[in-house]
Parts: structure tokens; C-alpha cells; sequence
């Protein structure tokens, strides 16, 4: 799951932010730019939501020190209305910025566009994902253990992606199928079943020895060995 930390002062904004994210995200809250200075470097983070009027460290100042270290999507929370500010924000390394009093529909929109565009990126340099003995290849839509190779269909590579990229998560046959038909699930449509037992033999026939795909029965799949 990934992790996104909120560093905002205002007890009411960081527990609305927090009651929007904590479903799909794992959520540190902070209070000051201080102490965000320290949960971001106890823990990897996948996304910075960042008050500029901060008490201890500003926001100015927490973003510089982010990006000594890091380029992880930063989006600033500022009441100011001085666009040339905030410009300089988005100039010094902040990635967007939402304006108080914000739209909460809004803010989720943004910090899902972040976190994808992020995802991405860190897909296009690394061109390809191993978990054990398999490497997942983006660019020939394969799986490929040592000198062998397996293509893999549209749907069994985006749902192992899914697994991948989402390691510690169970996965309903309703959540699965949404996220990658984007569509609602119909009981007794096999088609998801079909691309899962695809995928698994494909996986087993490079690596018979490891199990990749674990099924937790009445709940869903997940990536097998991470609990």
C-alpha cells in the first residue's frame, strides 16, 4: 500500500485529509515541519501533502530539505493567494498545490494523478520488476526467469503488476476486476478466473518451485509470501 505523510497544523484539515486517504493509503499525520522532517526520514513515502504556514520548520523550508534527499510528489496546502509565491514553491521542486479552502474530491484527484505519474516514471527507469526468481519486463509484456521468457496477455500483465505493485494488499475478485476492466463486477463471470489461472500456470511453468499468487479463501488473492 502506499504511504503518504501530511505535514499540516491544523488539527481539523489534517484529520479531513486524513479520513479521505486512510482507505487507500497508508497515512502518517504531522503537526509541524519538524517533526514531517523526521517521520520522512524513519519511513519511505510515496506522496507529501505539505502546509506552507507550518509551525518549526516552514513549508519552504521542509520542501528544500525533502529535495536534498528526494523527488517524491510534493503538493503544498497554502491559504495564500499571491501566485507569484506559490510559483516560486512549484519553481524550488513542489509538484502541484491546492489552494485553501479546498474541494475534497479535488484533493484525491490530484494526489492520484501524483502517485500514478510517479509510478510511472519509476516504471519507465527501471523498464522492467523481479519478485523471487521472476522479473516482470514492461517493455516486451513478458515474465522472464534467467534465459527464459513467457509473453504475457494484456490483462494476466496488469494484474500481476496489480500484485506487484500493491504487495501486502488481498485483492477481492470485485477489486481486481474494477481496477483492471474498470468495470463493475458481475458474480458468476468467469473471465477474471480465467486470466488468474492463465497467469498462474505461465508463472509456475518458468518457476515451478516458488508460489506467486496465494489465495486467501473468502477474501481474495495477494502476492504470495508477504504478509
Amino acid at each position: 500500500m502506499q504511504k503518504i505523510l501530511i505535514i499540516e497544523d491544523n488539527n481539523d484539515i489534517n484529520d479531513m485529509l486524513q479520513d479521505l486517504l486512510n482507505k487507500d493509503y497508508e497515512v502518517t499525520c504531522a503537526f509541524s515541519g519538524t517533526e514531517g522532517l523526521f517521520y520522512f526520514s524513519q519511513k519511505k513515502f510515496n506522496l507529501v501533502l505539505l502546509d506552507i504556514m507550518l509551525p518549526g520548520k516552514s513549508g519552504d523550508r521542509v520542501l528544500k530539505e525533502i529535495r536534498q534527499i528526494s523527488d517524491i510528489p510534493v503538493i503544498m496546502l497554502t491559504a495564500l493567494s499571491d501566485k507569484k509565491l506559490v510559483s516560486e514553491y512549484l519553481m524550488n521542486g513542489a509538484n502541484d498545490y491546492i489552494t485553501k479552502p479546498f474541494d475534497l474530491d479535488e484533493v484525491y484527484a490530484r494526489v492520484t494523478v501524483q502517485l500514478r505519474n510517479s509510478l510511472t516514471n519509476q516504471k519507465q527507469v527501471a523498464e522492467s520488476l523481479q519478485y523471487k526468481n521472476i522479473v516482470l519486463d514492461y517493455q516486451s509484456f513478458a515474465i522472464m526467469n534467467q534465459e527464459r521468457s513467457i509473453r504475457l496477455g494484456k490483462k494476466e500483465f496488469m494484474i500481476f503488476e496489480l500484485l506487484l505493485d500493491n504487495p501486502k494488499q488481498v485483492f477481492t475478485k470485485e477489486n481486481l476486476y474494477e481496477h483492471i476492466w474498470h468495470d463493475l463486477y458481475l458474480p458468476g463471470d468467469n473471465t477474471l478466473n480465467t486470466h488468474i489461472s492463465n497467469l498462474r500456470k505461465k508463472l509456475a511453468e518458468l518457476d515451478p518451485h516458488e508460489e506467486y499468487i496465494e489465495t486467501l479463501w473468502g477474501l481474495g488473492i495477494r502476492l504470495a509470501g508477504e504478509q
